[in-house]
């Protein structure tokens, strides 16, 4: 398959792209570290031009939708930087050479991008001198010649020819062939076009083939020599040319051969010439490829191989489609790869499948044919003894009559040799004594067939002749019994086989169709396969339809702060070892409900070696305007670590438990059925019973809060909070982390309110405090965690919190001291602690469990501002830009996406598929167990001993087991490879699922 460009297509590349002159770059993308995009558009055109060179393989326009890098790489941000606006004044062929320079701009302001086609390529960016300001390969060529930053890039060390290959030339350049040469060789340095125009032309003019005379002396010289030269060439012609050397060995004739040689370089020189003139058109060159018959029916499949700018004459028995041009060609021809590849790994499936039936089928045709024969064998022997019944009981007598007289057996052996010596007729017929099994092995022949006397006086002919085994036990007659028994076996045995094969037959013929099917259903399931944009990172949806995305190492940490993070975004992250920084993406606007904080907390926490460790601890959010990678003054952030100024605000501690689930693309006229499908829920939306079934600590609060006020309605939502006090009062929640205390109690905020707050506490029974206990430690614990709390309260009060890096914040600065439920005088203490308070005071206070609305500015003021904190990776790569690029114009445009798109993708992804539904493909997804509770697949995933490959493997098993399962999710469940399903669970792992063991079993 031809892998890159050769001469002539960069002739013909380049006379194509000339309509590109005028342009001004609009942006550039990189795909990979050797493939870049360059986004042109003319002035007032609306229409944009996409332009795409990599470095060593080709160069085109492109109308296909590429995969950019999540972020622009070093050499993509410099061309930025030089090319962005820039005009693309000229674009040429350095010499002959296979280098093409793409020059931006003009006079000083001139930069030149250098693509180097050979070897292994190379993309340079240069100013108007050609001093190397960017190098994407740099290297040593010799001494002297060095490719690298502020080097002049050697314009002179590329092929330049001064004039025009002229015929008069001709005859002194084959005169100084080196012999032997083959004459393909010869004429590809001169006329600098590529192997295809040269074999194209000499094809047209039967000089194909041709070696120089001198030095050949035999025609074994000439194959040698013409092997060894097309030994040289490329693999897929090296076979076509060994093939056309061995049936066409010539020698070229001077004098006979040279005219027409002439007529052959001028046919090139034209076709160079239509390549300079723009003339050439675009054909993909294809190999037929026989599908696997179904049916009766033959289908083929139809591989690329070749992009040529011309249908030359090596390529007349193939295939081929063609193009208006060639850069069109050469488009589809690489942007139809990987389907190529998925359509030819389906295709040797397909194989392997319809060879497995073959092979089942031709064992079932060898084995009746070996049943027919020992019927045969066995048929004939029987009548062979009937046949010479008497002879056959005479040896037996004689055999019987030697072992009765005790001879030994060396003697018996020794008689029958003097027997067979002296012309015995019986002792003749005897082929070999098996005295140890009591047979003896005669030659019989039919004794009715009529022979001449010659063959009488011979004996008769070997292919009549049949060894039979005798029993010494039986008669002749009984032993032709024998024969006939087993034959009659063997009939039976035949029967039962054709029966038994039948079934197999058609068992295996089911089988196959079926994998012919699952096989070209997964192939169509893979190829509509959209990979998203935050695949690459840890990632889950949150039971809120929140994208929540977290980074796998320092690098992506940094990318997803830097790039992925916006404007009311919140940030997540533990003071662990290895934590990843988790960003919640805030596609409404509003406040992050608490159930999606603490799913993100818990992901932030699993993703670290507290996962190894089994250490279950506490994470934190803020705010994206909290987070920065300005260093303080002296001090070095690295990859990964990023600067937090202001409070953090601690989330409650959760387990570690995650799961493993399945979400399914959605074609989009089934994605208005499950609208709403992950919301934010309250009571009126499903009971909790059937919402919330995880251990949801916000929903445990609202579910006994709603139980003490007997009210009618309460909502998760912080706004709803905030908005609807006028069935409740406020109220304030306290979480204790360390003794898992949660305690819920009437919150007084001025005088209007206080007033309703103590008629509802006076007609009804809520004059006490509602204490849940989550973990029961001991009561000298209690006493020890109930001072340190105190302790915390009393710095709560300050006016200025500071913390350091290993500081601890307490989740809920209390107001008042812990008493029991019952206790006289409760309600009087509650009106004295907090007659005073004020509305910023309760702010701070409520703004812990996020149940006092959006957060305002104001705690992000010098005068509250803490310490800033500095969130460290484990890592320490070299050193990193600043946080964001000053210069918006150097940002991609695909940087801030609109909400609505991650909207868009989110609606599009089900984890509860319906009946009826149609799913394109589905996708892993590892998220907090409680975001998985209503999806259809699930596994739960705790710290354990088990591998992450063992554990998908099995989760996988699980889900194709399920009874709800159906056909078209069990395809798409084929489609998901292993590796893909193990890589984002976070280490050793235990799984646990209902019926497991069973399903095991």
């Amino acid at each position: 398959m031809k892998t890159r460009f050769s001469t002539y297509d960069i002739i013909c590349g380049v006379a194509e792209l000339q309509k590109l002159v005028g342009l001004r770059v609009n942006q550039i993308y990189d795909i990979d570290n050797k493939t870049y995009l360059i986004r042109l558009q003319g002035n007032g055109a609306v229409q944009k031009i996409t332009l795409l060179i990599e470095s060593g393989i080709r160069f085109h326009t492109t109308r296909f939708e590429w995969p950019k890098n999540v972020a622009p790489s070093g050499f993509s941000m410099k061309l930025r930087k030089h090319l962005k606006n820039k005009r693309l004044e000229k674009i040429s062929q350095l010499g002959v050479d296979r280098i093409v320079d793409f020059q931006f701009g003009s006079g000083d302001a001139a930069y030149h991008v250098l693509l180097e086609l050979y070897d292994r390529g190379n993309l340079i960016l240069t100013d108007f001198e050609l001093t190397t300001l960017y190098i994407l390969r740099p290297h040593t060529e010799g001494e002297n010649i060095r490719f690298a930053v502020r080097e002049k890039y050697p314009v002179e060390r590329a092929k330049h020819q001064d004039d025009a290959f002229r015929l008069d030339l001709l005859d002194d350049l084959l005169e100084k062939a080196p012999p032997g040469e083959n004459l393909r060789q010869i004429l590809m340095p001169v006329l600098n076009c590529g192997p295809a125009v040269v074999e194209h032309v000499l094809l047209l003019h039967d000089l194909e083939n041709r070696l120089m005379p001198q030095g050949i002396t035999s025609a074994v010289d000439v194959a040698e020599e013409i092997s060894k030269n097309v030994q040289n060439s490329k693999k897929q012609r090296k076979q076509r040319n060994l093939k056309n050397a061995k049936s066409e060995v010539k020698i070229f004739d001077i004098v006979k051969d040279l005219p027409t040689l002439k007529m052959a370089v001028k046919s090139a020189l034209n076709l160079i010439n239509d390549g300079n003139n723009g003339k050439s058109k675009g054909y993909i060159i294809q190999v037929k490829e026989e599908k696997p018959i179904e049916n009766g029916k033959i289908e083929y499949f139809f591989r690329n191989i070749e992009f040529q700018p011309f249908l030359f004459a090596q390529f007349k028995d193939y295939e081929f489609t063609i193009f208006e041009s060639f850069l069109e060609a050469v488009d589809e021809f690489y942007s139809s790869q990987e389907s190529q590849k998925i359509d030819m790994k389906t295709l040797q499936q397909e194989r392997e499948a319809l060879k497995k039936l073959s092979n089942v089928k031709k064992d079932h045709a060898k084995r009746l044919e070996e049943l027919n024969k020992v019927q045969d064998d066995d048929k004939k022997k029987a009548e062979l003894i009937t046949s010479n019944q008497i002879l056959v009981d005479n040896a037996i007598r004689a055999v019987q009559s030697a072992i009765a007289s005790q001879l030994a057996w060396p003697d018996i052996h020794e008689l029958v040799k003097e027997a067979q010596a002296n012309g015995d007729v019986v002792a003749s017929s005897i082929k070999q004594l098996k005295l140890e099994i009591n047979h003896i092995s005669l030659i019989l022949s039919d004794p009715y067939v009529s022979q001449n006397e010659n063959e009488n006086e011979h004996g008769t002919d070997c292919e009549d002749l049949t060894v039979v085994d005798v029993d010494l036990a039986l008669s002749a007659w009984a032993n032709a019994r024998r024969y006939y028994d087993l034959k009659r076996s063997a009939a039976q045995k035949e029967q039962k086989t054709v029966d038994a094969s039948q079934k197999a037959l058609k068992s295996a013929e089911r089988k196959t169709q079926q994998t012919l099917k699952e096989v070209r259903t997964i192939s169509n399931i893979v190829k509509a396969r959209k990979v998203f944009w935050f695949e690459k990172f840890y990632w889950f949806i949150s039971s809120e339809n929140f994208l929540v995305i977290g980074g796998r190492d320092a690098q992506q940490n940094e990318l997803i702060v830097k790039r992925y993070m916006r404007p009311k975004d919140i940030y997540v992250h533990a003071e662990i070892q290895g934590a990843s920084s988790v960003v919640i993406r805030n596609t409404t606007g509003e406040d992050i409900p608490p159930k999606t904080l603490v799913e993100a907390g818990s992901m932030a926490i699993s993703y670290s070696v507290a996962w190894d460790a089994k250490v279950v601890t506490n994470s934190y959010w803020v705010t994206s305007e909290q987070v920065s990678k300005t260093a303080p003054t002296g001090e070095y952030l690295a990859t990964g670590s990023f600067m937090i100024r202001g409070k953090k605000n601690f989330l409650p501690s959760c387990h570690l438990t995650m799961g493993l689930s399945l979400l399914f693309k959605l074609e989009d006229s089934f994605v208005p059925r499950h609208v709403g499908e992950r919301k934010v829920r309250s009571i009126d939306d499903a009971p909790f019973e059937n919402s919330f079934k995880q251990n949801d600590l916000t929903d445990m609060l609202l579910n006994e809060v709603s139980e003490d006020l007997e009210t009618r309605r309460v909502v998760c939502t912080p706004e709803e909070y905030r908005n609807d006090n006028s069935d409740f009062p406020n109220t304030e929640v306290m979480i204790e982390h360390d003794t898992g205390r949660i305690t819920v109690k009437p919150n007084a905020l001025n005088a209007e309110e206080q007033q309703s707050t103590d008629e509802i506490l006076s007609n009804k029974a809520i004059n006490e405090e509602t204490s849940i206990i989550l973990a029961g430690p001991s009561r000298k614990k209690q006493q020890n965690n109930a001072k340190k709390n105190r302790a915390n309260k009393a710095r709560s009060s300050q006016p200025e919190i500071k913390l350091s890096d290993n500081a601890s914040v307490d989740a809920e600065p209390s107001s008042s001291s812990q008493v029991k439920r019952g206790q006289k005088g409760k309600l009087k203490k509650m009106k004295s602690k907090y007659k005073d308070q004020d509305d910023e005071e309760r702010e701070i206070r409520m703004m812990i469990l996020n149940s006092s609305g959006k957060v305002k500015a104001s705690i992000n003021n010098s005068k509250d501002v803490e310490n800033p904190v500095i969130v460290n990776e484990a890592e320490k790569p070299p050193k990193t830009s600043v946080f964001k690029p000053k210069n918006q114009m150097e940002l991609d445009e695909n940087e801030e996406m609109p909400a609505g798109v991650d909207m868009d993708i989110l609606n599009s992804l089900t984890g509860q598929p319906l009946e009826g539904d149609e799913l394109l493909f589905a996708i892993p997804v590892v998220a907090p167990y409680q975001a998985l509770q209503h999806y259809k697949f699930k596994v739960k995933l705790t710290p354990g001993t088990g591998k992450r490959g063992k554990a998908a493997k099995v989760a996988l098993n699980i889900f194709a087991k399920e009874k709800t399962c159906n056909n078209r999710e069990r395809d798409l469940l084929k489609s998901i490879k292993e590796e893909s399903l193990a890589r984002n669970i976070p280490g050793k792992v235990k799984i646990s699922a209902p019926q497991l063991q069973k399903l095991k079993k």
